[in-house]
């Protein structure tokens, strides 16, 4: 099908031109001709592609589409990906609104929002400024030029100052969208009560140094618990296959999780439950469960950017290819099958709480299978592309009892967590590493990560995703407490108890509800004395 024409040479990367030759191909369809690139036509060494080409007369020149060209579509493609996929999971913000909201009451939810609001728009600059920076440094292997990038903290690129060519900014969107979405966590454990100022502090910290550290350690190339931490002998530093958290049960959830439960330990409950009347305990009940379930269902959908976008990548080959090898298995073959996970995970979450609803509880209980579908969610975030879909509903089904058992135990010890954050990201979080290490295939690793051993069998990869687990919650509570209970000792963590029984809506956005109905309430300059 392709003729060499006498004194031409192939070179790759230009387009070629056929004195001699005329092809014809029918519409829609696509062929490859192999050619040479040496000398003397030794070996066929050039891959040339076209498309929907049509006979061409003798001496007229034909474009085809060459490996470069390829690769620039390739690429292409990839960021348009990541740049969806980066969407989606920032609109997950707008489901971290309405299930937030929904869960407080009527005189806090301007507060709630706000806080919401606010988590984006100063994660956004601080991720900026410092976070990526930490994050992912230089981003080069361990055995390359790094600079000051070690195996614990990322140290380049300031403010994406080496961003200089357009070609990695989707980069910096996408990881941002994930930074907030850690920070939105902890505002639920300590909502209701906690002052803006301080939670303003909190969320600086944490989108500056407390998660792009975890993300340093678990993501980028010279982390020390990272997957993709390569040596000079193409080893990791934790044997074999490093710790796989592939779209985030960790580095995300755990993070938010337990920053969040260290928040709510240090702030105390809301001051009706101290009450020993259960009319006043039942007060604290959230003002509508009809957004708690469309916030729910805007998260779900979310999720598929967040797991699915997590290949960073849609055209990219993941097995070589040659002539004679079947087509080659790329980052959206894997993007859909972890779509398929993801579904199956957050239904068995939500299928398993109403069951446990019913037969326990007496009753279909709505909020409780809300949380069920996330629980899922957050269970199968780290394994999404490593499992098979039977294992995916194990996971989901396991995922919701250890909500379950985490929310009764908080509430055991007395710790106030208005939504379960810590029961539904933290627990579910450690559930979802740690199914890593007892559900993952090795061919399924192999495909996603190019890793073929047989860390799973051996019982390595779980010891790997343990270590996980123990270094990220133990460096998210010491940070966070840290930050916590330095506000709570400075007197700036906690409202009045006069402005907690009013509303933070009336004392910190100068919103009253009356009769239903929030009212703005006149500055304090207008008031009559």
């Amino acid at each position: 099908i392709y003729q060499r024409p006498p004194d031409s040479k192939a070179l790759r990367g230009q387009r070629r031109h056929r004195s001699h030759t005329s092809i014809s191909i029918p519409a829609a369809m696509s062929t490859c001709f192999y050619a040479s690139t040496t000398a003397g036509a030794q070996s066929l060494d050039l891959r040339v592609c076209g498309s929907s080409l049509t006979t061409t007369a003798e001496g007229t020149t034909e474009t085809l589409a060459t490996l470069s060209e390829l690769d620039a579509l390739i690429t292409v493609t990839d960021i348009l990906w990541i740049l969806v996929c980066g969407i989606l999971v920032f609109w997950m913000q707008a489901g971290f609104a309405m299930l937030e909201s929904g869960s407080v009451r009527r005189k806090n939810v301007n507060n709630i929002l706000f806080k919401n609001l606010m988590d984006a728009s100063i994660g956004a600059i601080c991720f900026w400024l410092l976070g990526y920076s930490f994050a992912f440094g230089n981003a080069k292997y361990i055995y390359q030029d790094t600079g000051k990038d070690n195996r614990f903290i990322g140290a380049g690129n300031w403010a994406l100052q080496n961003f200089n060519n357009d070609f990695d900014y989707h980069s910096f969107f996408f990881q941002w969208a994930f930074a907030g979405a850690a920070a939105t966590i902890v505002s639920g454990s300590v909502a209701e009560r906690c002052r803006l100022e301080a939670y303003f502090v909190y969320t600086i910290v944490l989108t500056t140094f407390i998660y792009p550290i975890v993300v340093h350690w678990v993501w980028s190339s010279t982390g020390w618990l990272s997957a993709f931490y390569t040596d000079s002998d193409g080893n990791r530093y934790l044997k074999e296959n490093g710790v796989i958290d592939f779209a985030g049960s960790g580095v995300v959830h755990m993070v938010g999780g337990f920053a969040g439960l260290m928040g709510a330990i240090a702030i105390g409950p809301r001051r009706e439950l101290l009450s020993d009347d259960p009319r006043v305990r039942a007060s604290v009940k959230g003002s509508s469960d009809l957004l708690c379930a469309l916030g729910v269902s805007i998260l779900w959908m979310g999720w598929y950017g967040f797991n699915a976008g997590s290949t960073l990548g849609a055209g990219q080959g993941v097995i070589g290819q040659t002539a004679s090898a079947e087509p080659a298995l790329t980052y959206i073959n894997i993007a859909a099958k972890v779509a398929v996970t993801t579904t199956i995970s957050a239904a068995m979450g939500a299928i398993t709480t109403m069951i446990y609803s019913r037969v326990v509880l007496g009753n279909y209980k709505l909020t409780l299978c809300l949380n069920g579908v996330l629980a899922g969610l957050v269970s199968i975030t780290a394994p999404c592309s490593v499992v098979e879909p039977w294992a995916a509903m194990m996971i989901g089904i396991i995922g919701s009892f250890v909500y379950i058992m985490a929310s009764n135990t908080v509430k055991a010890c007395g710790i106030d967590d208005p939504l379960d954050a810590f029961a539904v990201h933290g627990a579910c979080g450690v559930w979802g590493v740690l199914s890593v290490g007892i559900f993952a295939t090795q061919s399924n690793i192999s495909r996603t990560f190019g890793f073929d051993n047989n860390a799973v069998q051996s019982g390595n990869q779980f010891r790997n995703q343990l270590i996980g687990v123990i270094a990220i919650a133990s460096w998210t509570s010491v940070t966070s407490g840290i930050i916590f209970y330095g506000l709570k000792f400075a007197g700036l963590l906690r409202v009045s108890e006069e402005e907690e029984k009013l509303g933070l809506d009336a004392s910190e956005h100068g919103i009253q509800v009356l009769e239903g109905k929030s009212v703005e309430m006149k500055a304090k300059s207008e008031q009559p004395v």
